[in-house]
């Protein structure tokens, strides 16, 4: 079904289906015509930050920017389902189109730019929560906010969003906004992570409990650079690491019409650049901190190589635009077959 479905979307400009497709979910878990039709994925718990994970296969921040849909999303078979990125006010992203497919290689490129509408509306949304799954929310920066005040976003947000989210995601990959993927490096990221550390012990003080906070880093990085932010991890405290981003990289792609368009490359290209992340994070880290794999998983296999390479768990976007639920449950299927030591 799921494959009818996306011939039709794809005939559609890539936002306009994007948005249609969201509209359509979320009404759809409203009048309970989901759970019908979704056969019930075998629980594989998976334990770690604190968290219990039903299974080890999420949805990755990006595709519910507001918090508009993620009651449906988990009603697919989720065991978590992260929303954002959301900023402390609304705004529109970069003008478009900013969306484009490109199906011979399984990817899309995308140039939004966080568009969003406010840490505000996430919050309502959340406030009418459904879902019984591992809820991340994951923030940003508004683009007109000076790199070098960038925590105070983050600060805000956070405080906006702890009491609602189980762990809380802090987005500096990006490539779509203006000096963000500058915070990933040096005194810029010892910086921002030891802002959001306190912010996150006063607040697990304020509130009573505590949410555990995670890095999403990019992929485009070399050896060097993922040993120095790994060390910058495990000086600051923060709870995990989601591995990877985008890629600004366009050989994978190089010929296509859309090649030379701006904005973060995804799907299958960026599959092994992601992997090849997660390990080296892994050989750092040595088991210090779990990584969440992320980037091009489009079969069971891609993220069994994501888990084999240090990933504790796994999370999809992409792969779910071009394939549709059925890869959640072969996701699903193939990590719980994997051999276990």
């Amino acid at each position: 079904m799921y494959q009818l479905a996306r011939k039709a979307l794809f005939c559609l400009d890539a936002e306009t289906s994007h948005e249609l497709s969201l509209d359509l979910l979320s009404a759809s878990e409203r009048l309970g015509l989901i759970k019908p039709f979704v056969k019930e994925i075998a629980s594989d718990p998976v334990e770690i930050m604190g968290l219990t994970f039903d299974n080890p296969v999420g949805m990755a921040a990006g595709l519910d920017k507001n918090g508009d849909c993620f009651n449906a999303l988990g009603q697919l078979g989720f065991g978590s389902v992260e929303i954002g990125t959301i900023t402390p006010r609304p705004q529109p992203g970069n003008p478009k189109p900013r969306i484009f497919r490109l199906p011979e290689h399984r990817a899309i490129i995308n140039r939004m730019g966080f568009n969003n509408k406010g840490v505000d509306h996430l919050v309502a949304q959340v406030k009418k929560r459904r879902f019984d799954g591992v809820l991340g929310i994951n923030i940003g920066k508004n683009f007109d906010t000076p790199v070098e005040s960038a925590a105070d976003d983050y600060r805000k947000c956070m405080r906006a969003v702890y009491e609602y989210a189980d762990y809380i995601t802090v987005n500096v990959s990006s490539p779509n906004t203006p000096g963000l993927r500058d915070l990933q490096f040096g005194e810029s990221l010892k910086q921002l992570l030891a802002s959001v550390k306190a912010q996150q012990l006063e607040l697990e003080q304020a509130q009573g409990k505590y949410v555990p906070v995670v890095i999403k880093i990019a992929p485009d990085m070399n050896a060097d650079e993922v040993a120095q932010v790994a060390r910058v991890l495990l000086d600051s405290g923060l709870d995990g690491v989601i591995a990877t981003n985008t890629t600004i990289e366009r050989d994978a792609v190089a010929g296509h019409e859309f090649a030379k368009e701006a904005g973060g490359l995804s799907g299958a290209p960026v599959c092994e650049p992601s992997t090849k992340v997660i390990r080296l994070l892994s050989e750092e880290l040595k088991g210090k901190l779990p990584i969440i794999g992320v980037g091009g998983i489009l079969s069971g296999l891609d993220a069994t190589e994501k888990v084999r390479a240090g990933a504790s768990m796994v999370q999809i976007y992409s792969g779910f635009i071009y394939r549709g639920p059925e890869l959640i449950r072969e996701v699903a299927e193939a990590i719980r077959e994997m051999p276990k030591f």
